[in-house]
């Protein structure tokens, strides 16, 4: 399939001015971690951006100006609905857009199966609003395939005028256009600005990929097309493999380094240094966020269909997987080394966010070390600048309260999970009877309470 230019008929002429004009009406579906920063980059480039969630939460507090993402400040979200921003529950706005950009989570189930019920229930709240020359683009994290095997059916079977998506250069009265152009949020990461990542599309026909390289070409500074959605849906897959299995190396190492008492710190510092065939990936408690630890999982799935089984990157999840298991063995040891049982210690977490400085606690191996060491008869605790309360999610059910960083010598341990800037961890370990550190966060701290695992 060709991904050069096309010549654009006079419907999608109409729709490349508007954009050009800032006048396309364009609606953002799923307004989390993803669709709201890229509600805020469109609207910065002055466009009236609708923004569509189910959850009237959500849609409330972004109404009244407010935010529920740390990282994004009220202030931005107000400047946005000066500039014409309108969050809404309202799904039959759709039929009023140029086009869609779905932001929708693709979790594991209990079986580590793709869970794609939140894309075919977008999909299906999509379809009665679809109308001629409409741009429908999906951004959640999903296996090779998805967009054209699970989206597009549900749209063309669910819309009210007999419309088809455009293939093989398909075009008139009687058509939409649809791409997958994959997500790239990393959320606290401050060194690269959303604009500046490259934004990968793939159009179903070339006239899909032209129109969401113009639509995303006004807020990133480069677009990277490729010859179909199966290609952008397999690089998004690879981006998060590659960083999974190098975790999975170096957790591996830190295992075996800590039976041989090296540090595993230092030889990845060392290692570092080289200025060529080696990038720097570094040990933990274990994955979290939405993409890591899901990925391999959702290629190794779509890859059964093919009678193939991807060894390597299922050993990778696995290894990343065992992770909050060895830290609740290395708590204990070190509490054995105290002459106490894990059973019946008092033990403070330190971070429930699955990386430091965020508020997000997607996947977060936290919550699976919370469930682990409550199972071994802990009385556990948290603290966590970010998070006031931790109630019920997908995989976990905790019902606790932050506990302030008060006291710490009533507790037999503290854990170290996430390793927050806010905490003044030579206080932490001065006040504490025992420090278990999962990320080095005590590094350049010299004192016999510390264990680091």
């Amino acid at each position: 399939m060709s991904i050069g230019v096309v010549k654009p008929m006079p419907a999608v002429s109409k729709v490349l001015a508007n954009i050009e004009t800032r006048t396309a009406k364009i609606g953002v579906i799923g307004l989390g971690y993803v669709g709201l920063p890229l509600v805020l980059l469109f609207s910065d480039q002055r466009f009236a951006i609708t923004g569509f969630d189910v959850d009237t939460r959500k849609v409330e507090t972004l109404t009244q100006g407010g935010s529920y993402i740390v990282r994004i400040e009220p202030k931005q979200v107000q400047a946005a609905r000066e500039r014409g921003f309108s969050p809404t529950c309202d799904f039959s706005r759709i039929a009023d857009m140029d086009a869609v950009i779905i932001c929708v989570p693709t979790p594991l189930d209990e079986f580590r199966q793709p869970d794609m019920s939140y894309i075919v229930k977008t999909a299906e709240s999509i379809a009665p609003y679809l109308h001629a020359g409409q741009l429908v683009i999906l951004e959640s994290t999903t296996y090779p395939g998805t967009t054209e095997e699970v989206l597009v059916p549900i749209l063309e079977k669910g819309n009210k005028h007999g419309l088809k998506a455009a293939r093989n250069g398909r075009s008139g009265d009687d058509v939409f256009y649809v791409a997958f152009s994959p997500e790239r949020e990393d959320p606290g990461r401050t060194d690269v600005e959303r604009h500046d990542i490259p934004k990968v599309i793939g159009g179903l026909d070339a006239t899909a990929g032209e129109l969401a390289a113009a639509v995303y070409g006004t807020i990133f500074r480069r677009t990277v097309r490729v010859s179909t959605p199966a290609v952008a849906e397999m690089t998004k897959l690879l981006e998060n493999i590659y960083r999974c299995v190098n975790i999975a190396l170096v957790n591996e190492l830190k295992l075996l380094c800590l039976r041989m008492g090296v540090d595993i710190w230092e030889v990845i510092e060392a290692a570092k240094t080289k200025p060529f065939g080696f990038q720097a990936f570094y040990p933990g408690p274990g994955l979290g966020g939405h993409c890591i630890p899901v990925d391999p999982y959702y290629l190794s799935w779509k890859a059964k269909e093919f009678d193939f089984q991807t060894r390597f990157i299922e050993l990778a999840g696995d290894v990343n997987t065992a992770m909050p298991y060895h830290v609740v063995a290395s708590v204990t040891s070190a509490l054995n080394g105290q002459k106490k049982a894990l059973n019946g210690s008092k033990v403070l977490v330190l971070g429930v966010a699955y990386k430091k400085d965020i508020d997000d606690l997607r996947e977060s191996p936290s919550l699976t070390i919370i469930e682990l060491l409550q199972r071994e008869g802990a009385a556990v605790s948290y603290n966590d600048p970010y998070f006031a309360f931790v109630g019920k999610g997908r995989k976990y059910d905790l019902q606790m309260k932050n506990t302030p960083l008060e006291n710490l010598g009533q507790y037999d341990c503290v854990l170290i999970v996430t390793n927050h800037s806010d905490y003044d961890y030579a206080r932490i370990v001065r006040e504490s009877k025992l420090v278990v550190d999962t990320r080095n966060a005590t590094h350049g701290i010299d004192a016999p309470n510390i264990v680091r695992c």
